[in-house]
């Protein structure tokens, strides 16, 4: 329906023409035909029960989820001439949308120098608004630039800047986080960068040569806040102007809901731009190392979930009795020298604080000249930042802080050395404190180690699956770069340096797969976004480049399986020529929908026309995807895949199982024969049970190789009691 009824309807509830105007807020056009107004409960309540009225959803507030990562990524400049970085032309012609709080536009990471123009489809443009004039801050980088904030009012019902924190009514960034996040998908190129002396290197976005447009979705406001009325607006002009990718780094919370009652509005947007060829990529969540926390888990989205790269920052901690321990630290002022240790205990400890790291106070008669070392148990960072406050103001010079790996790392205030070391290391500095008479210790420079010496995992925080919504449906997809992002930042960033800053989350690892995904829509332009996802999950890595296995971050350590990293970090080169892809589009989605048990009426407010669901319901398990998990097996299952050969029209491909630990797997047929007239072949894959029961999940994999390519699904299955259990009398 159109704006014209739009208002016509709402003047129905609210008894005026004057009302309806004054309350709705957006008419959704491009996606799918809808609106956002400021509706009472019952108001609310009527207008559902209004003829041709599908659902009615509440407005949602949401929250925001380099110089070596592209490196490790093997899209270097100085790579071969054949690397997917050159092969793309740097992701010209490509146009990137992001979904986030904003652009700084004055950042060098934004020139436009050597690009060519804006391309002629482009629809969208820039918006003036609050310091920011389309005339001087958009250019061939930054070619659209919107904001949308009425969503967010509407919940929010206080002025912009009631929290003290400074924030514009414009495309303009006050948070940095959505400089960061664009500036790491396609930022230019901008040489000397560091972050307060280390890391130093050019930085650049995956996508140098690819542009950017902007939709400001999120408010500086307790460090980020996203309505999903003005979401679902973003996604409606992003659909109308043409960008080719979106990228949100952005989720909601558990309990997630489903996939047609999304309330964060992601889900549904992503419905709409990935039917008209939109691949949009999400991040995972910052939940983990939690099982079933992964969020955006929608089929047609491609999810990230976040890895550290081959970079340490590295701090040596030298103890009196010469045993040097390596902890990690942003610290690069002078050495500290042989100074007094000291753990704190007694009276210098708040009681009603949990670690000894947050029962910190100052106290500068037991604390001035010395390094404190102190515990904590929590990965998050106030206490660290806690803790080297209460020493700094006792005149200490030095902190140690053992803790839970968080792996991400930010600076202590003014350069203040804050080294941190896991439990094992911290409890060895430990017990030199209390076996010495006079405990010594010093501190060194942060160094930066690179390369095979130094191995990627997946990231502590990062979220995990299976999906709570869908088990049967794996996420995240892959996983990439996450950790210690270096990128460009708004100058009103607490932590930005000379416009640069560096930041850890699956916000980060979000733009690496968007501005790989740019790359990749320039190299195979007719690929669709399953096609994309499929060849980003099938090439991703599992090893890193030492050979090593990658492990992820938890308590304890451990290997890394699907739900931490989906197919595995993402291999850019590889997808560019997968061999084998999974290709899907609308009809396998509304499959999936219907196989989830949705009802017709839901299914077509999704889509926006009348959608019914076949008679037979189809299996969740069929759904076209590049990966295989069944959640409960209890004798055997079998499901159907379908691949598309992108490789040389003549080709044979064998398959080569790895069974998950308890399972007999089998694949029919066994040899894929493609030629000049047989592009696509079909094939199925029957789980069976081989043992009674499995707590868990097990994991194997399906690889379809050629002799050169090796297109590889992951397999997670969980054996389930085949009868329920009985008590015995």
């Amino acid at each position: 329906m159109e704006t014209d009824s739009h208002h016509h309807m709402l003047a129905s509830v609210l008894g005026s023409k004057e009302a309806a105007a004054k309350s709705i807020l957006y008419s959704y056009r491009h996606g799918f035909s809808g609106f956002a107004a400021k509706l009472t409960e019952s108001q609310a309540q009527e207008l559902a029960e209004f003829p041709g009225v599908v659902r009615v959803m509440p407005n949602t507030l949401l929250r925001l989820q380099t110089t070596r990562s592209w490196d490790f990524l093997g899209l270097s400049p100085s790579h071969s001439p054949q690397s997917l970085l050159y092969r793309s032309r740097m992701g010209d012609g490509v146009i990137v949308g992001m979904l986030d709080s904003g652009i700084w536009p004055e950042s060098k990471a934004f020139n436009d120098e050597g690009l060519r123009p804006i391309p002629s489809r482009w629809k969208g443009g820039c918006e003036p608004a609050e310091q920011f004039d389309p005339a001087k801050h958009c250019n061939r980088k930054i070619i659209g630039a919107r904001w949308f904030v009425d969503g967010f009012l509407a919940e929010y019902e206080k002025p912009l800047n009631a929290s003290g924190d400074q924030e514009f009514l414009s495309p303009r960034d006050a948070n940095g986080h959505g400089t960061h996040t664009s500036s790491t998908a396609v930022g230019s190129f901008v040489s000397n960068v560091s972050y307060r002396g280390i890391g130093y290197g050019t930085a650049r976005g995956g996508a140098p040569c690819a542009r950017l447009a902007v939709y400001k979705v999120c408010w500086n406001v307790l460090g980020g806040e996203c309505s999903s009325a003005d979401i679902l607006k973003a996604f409606d002009e992003a659909i109308h102007d043409g960008v080719d990718v979106l990228s949100l780094s952005i989720g909601t919370a558990i309990p997630l809901f489903s996939d047609v009652d999304d309330r964060d509005g992601i889900a549904t947007g992503a419905f709409h731009a990935v039917a008209r060829g939109i691949t949009v990529v999400c991040g995972a969540a910052n939940d983990g190392p939690v099982t079933q926390t992964v969020q955006n888990t929608a089929p047609w989205i491609l999810t990230v979930g976040a890895s550290t790269i081959d970079r340490a920052f590295e701090a040596l901690i030298t103890l009196g009795n010469n045993e040097t321990l390596a902890g990690q630290a942003i610290y690069t002022g002078k050495e500290i020298g042989f100074t007094t240790l000291l753990y704190p205990e007694g009276t210098i400890l708040d009681p009603t604080s949990a670690g000894t790291c947050e029962r910190l106070s100052p106290n500068a008669t037991l604390m001035a000249g010395k390094v404190i070392l102190c515990f904590t148990y929590t990965a998050r960072r106030f206490a660290v930042t806690a803790a080297s406050a209460a020493v700094k103001a006792s005149r200490g010079v030095g902190l140690i802080v053992a803790k839970n790996p968080s792996d991400g790392l930010a600076p202590c205030s003014d350069d203040f050395p804050c080294v941190e070391v896991d439990y094992e290391i911290g409890t060895r500095i430990l017990f030199y404190f209390r076996s010495a008479r006079f405990p010594m210790v010093k501190l060194s420079q942060t160094i930066t180690a690179v390369g095979k010496a130094v191995s990627a995992k997946v990231a502590f925080f990062s979220s995990r699956g299976p999906s709570s919504i869908s088990p049967a449906v794996l996420k995240p997809d892959v996983a990439a770069p996450g950790v210690n992002i270096l990128a460009a930042t708004s100058p009103l960033d607490p932590l930005e340096d000379n416009g640069y800053t560096m930041h850890s989350g699956t916000s980060m690892s979000t733009p690496h797969v968007a501005g790989i995904v740019a790359l990749l829509k320039a190299l195979h332009p007719d690929w669709s976004p399953a096609a994309v996802r499929s060849a980003l999950v099938t090439t991703a890595w599992r090893s890193n480049p030492s050979g090593f296995p990658i492990f992820a971050s938890a308590s304890p350590l451990k290997l890394a399986d699907p739900f931490d990293m989906g197919g595995g970090i993402v291999n850019p080169n590889a997808a560019a020529e997968p061999g084998l892809i999974y290709n899907a589009g609308t009809p396998d989605y509304i499959g999936y929908l219907c196989a989830m048990g949705y009802n017709d009426t839901e299914i077509s407010h999704l889509t926006g026309k009348p959608t019914p669901c076949p008679a037979r319901r189809p299996s969740v398990t069929d759904v076209n995807l590049p990966s295989i998990t069944i959640p409960r097996l209890t004798s055997s299952v079998t499901v159907t895949r379908t691949v598309t050969n992108t490789g040389p029209p003549r080709s044979r491909y064998w398959a080569v199982i790895e069974p998950p630990s308890g399972t007999a797997v089998t694949v029919k047929p066994q040899v894929l024969a493609f030629d000049w007239e047989t592009k696509k072949m079909a094939f199925t894959v029957t789980v069976c049970a081989a043992a009674p029961v499995n707590t868990g999940y097990y994991f194997g994999s399906l690889v379809w190789t050629d002799g050169v390519h090796a297109v590889r699904s992951p397999l997670a299955v969980r054996i389930a009691n085949q009868t329920p259990f009985h008590s015995a009398e």
